[in-house]
Order: structure tokens, then sequence, then C-alpha cells
């Protein structure tokens, strides 16, 4: 077996591979418009070839995403093997394959920006995903909320999901995506709150930092574990700041009637569609429902100054809390994100 990055020759065979299936919604359409984008590249798509039939035909293919312009991708954004290879076959030629492409980004300097944000995520909770990780780009995969009583969907992750554990990607975290469309019409919270623009990246990278206590996001608790809170909140601060293609402007500080701060949120937009990035009340002022007042502001930060029509938020399975405020401002449940990761 050969596994190697793809050349410009290679690509015209990922086209019988690049096929929709219950757990992967991409096509040969949209490989091609990542392509374009800089977004996917042939360094970044890797494919597995039989070198007993003369490295004739191809047997599976890797396709990770990553910010145009940057080094090293972000994410595994797609896997896809020859249909006639049985279940166990495709874990593990898969498998091999995402683990030779890992070695190969390591050697090349590691990760890339982290992709949750590729299509159509965001935090919408306190924590970042990703933003922290060795030189092994996570699995995301799509899928729809009900996917563990469809047989179809479970049949087309299990081996993906196998291929990931054989390559060392055994943490997995399962998050709620979320949408907002006009039609729901501009969250109003209970009004509790004022909302004031802040210039000053210390008075947010303070909030980062206080907001992590106690933190529902799995991801938060574990890189501030690693790296100390003071360290993950100037980098959030940076990484919204600098990665994300929302405007800094249009960042919120809450405050209470009487000017305490009580919480932040960072109305964004990635590649695709504007995003809840980053939302936050400190510990001393939850459960007062003044979160719903803060996802009420984002969303219309992002109607009246991103002109959105549509707004994207993922939160933690386990950040039930969350998951209710987003469903109170009219959000509706759109699916699950899966991340396979390495510890």
């Amino acid at each position: 077996m050969i596994f190697r990055a793809a050349i410009a020759a290679d690509l015209v065979d990922l086209a019988p591979f690049v096929v929709p299936d219950p757990a992967s919604a991409m096509t040969v359409a949209d490989y091609q418009a990542g392509v374009r984008r800089g977004e996917y590249r042939p360094e970044w798509t890797w494919i597995a070839r039989d070198g007993s039939r003369g490295g004739g035909r191809v047997l599976a293919a890797g396709i990770w995403w990553g910010r145009p312009g940057e080094a090293a991708p972000g994410t595994l954004d797609g896997l896809f093997t020859d249909g006639s290879l049985g279940g166990d076959e495709r874990a593990a030629v898969g498998g091999a394959l995402i683990a030779a492409a890992r070695q190969a980004f390591a050697r090349a300097g590691g990760l890339g920006t982290p992709g949750a944000f590729a299509d159509a995520g965001a935090i919408g909770a306190a924590g970042t995903l990703g933003v922290f990780g060795d030189a092994t780009p996570d699995f995301h995969v799509i899928l729809p909320g009900d996917w563990r009583g469809r047989r179809d969907v479970v049949a087309a992750l299990s081996w993906r999901w196998d291929a990931a554990l054989r390559a060392g990607l055994t943490d997995e975290l399962e998050r709620l995506r979320f949408e907002w469309t006009r039609a729901a019409g501009v969250p109003q919270g209970p009004g509790q709150l004022r909302f004031r623009a802040e210039p000053d990246d210390g008075v947010f990278a303070g909030l980062f930092r206080r907001v992590l206590a106690g933190s529902l996001d799995a991801t938060s608790r574990r890189t501030a574990e690693a790296v100390g809170t003071a360290a993950q909140a100037r980098l959030d601060v940076a990484f919204y700041r600098d990665k994300m293609w929302g405007d800094r402007a249009w960042w919120r500080v809450a405050e209470t009637a009487g000017g305490e701060a009580v919480g932040f949120g960072v109305p964004s937009r990635n590649l695709a569609v504007p995003v809840v990035g980053y939302l936050g009340v400190v510990p001393e002022h939850r459960g007062r429902g003044f979160v719903d007042d803060i996802v009420a502001e984002i969303t219309r930060v992002l109607v009246a100054d991103a002109g959105a029509d549509t707004v994207h938020a993922d939160t933690d399975l386990a950040n039930q809390p969350m998951a209710a405020a987003f469903e109170r401002a009219g959000y509706r449940n759109s699916g699950r994100r899966l991340v396979l990761s390495a510890p």
C-alpha cells in the first residue's frame, strides 16, 4: 500500500470517491470549490494506492481543510474508501492513511488554524474548540440530530470512527449545531443588561478568563488545565481577533444597569456564514437569565452590522443550559458535529 499526498494528476481519480453518504455531505463540487478558495490543496489531500497493482488503483482518500494562506491544515473534513472494501478493510486503510498524513503534517511543522469554524460552526458557550492541540488535525463529522437511531448513518460512520481510533484520534466530543434565520425574528432578551463596545483586548482577556470557571465546555476545561486560564484567555482573544473573519468592533461587554460587567459576547463569522463566536457569563451571575440577553445582542449585532440572514452556532452536547438558551432565542437544532481528536 502506498500512502502519499496527492499531486494535481491524482485529483481526477477523486471523483469516484467523493460521493455523499449519510455520514458525509461532501461532493466533488464542494471539493473543487474549496480548491479554488485555497481551503483544500493537493498536499492536504492524501490518497492510498494499491502498490501490488502497480500503484494504479486508489483505495482511499482523505481531504484536510485549512485556511487560505496557512502552511498546515486545521481539520480532516472527509474520509473516503473504495466501496468494494469490507468494513474492517475500510477502517484499516483509512486509519493507515490518517496516520501517514499525521506523521507528514508533524514533520512539516504541525497544526494550522483549527477548523471548527470551517463550514458552519461556532462555540456558543464559554470555550474554543481546538485552539490548542498537537500536530494532528481533528476529524469533524457532520451528522443529523437523530443519527444514533438511523442504521444508514451508523453504518457510514462506524468505519470512519474505527479508522480515526486506529490513527490515534481517540478523544471524542459531540456538539449540537444550531441555526437562526430571519424567519424566526430577531430575538428580544429580557432586557436586564446593557451592552457596550470595548476596544481594550485586556478587558476581554479578563472576562474570557473569568468565565472559564465552572465552564461546561469540555475543550475549555481541558486546554485551561494544560496551559492555564490566563494564557488560554489571551490566546482566545487573539484567535477571535486575528483568525476569524468577524469585525473586532462587534464584540460586546454585557453590564448591569449599575455598570457591573457580568459577561460578554463575540459576534463573528467564518468563511461561510455569521456565527455566534463566543459568549459567557461570569460564575457569580449565572442562573439569572443574563445569557438570553447576550444571545439576543449577538444576533442583533450580526443582523445589523453583518447583514446576517442566517447565524450558526455550536455547543457541547453536555451544555444543555446553552442549548436551551439558543432554542429560546429562536435557533433551531440542525444537526450534530462529532469531533475526533488526539489526546
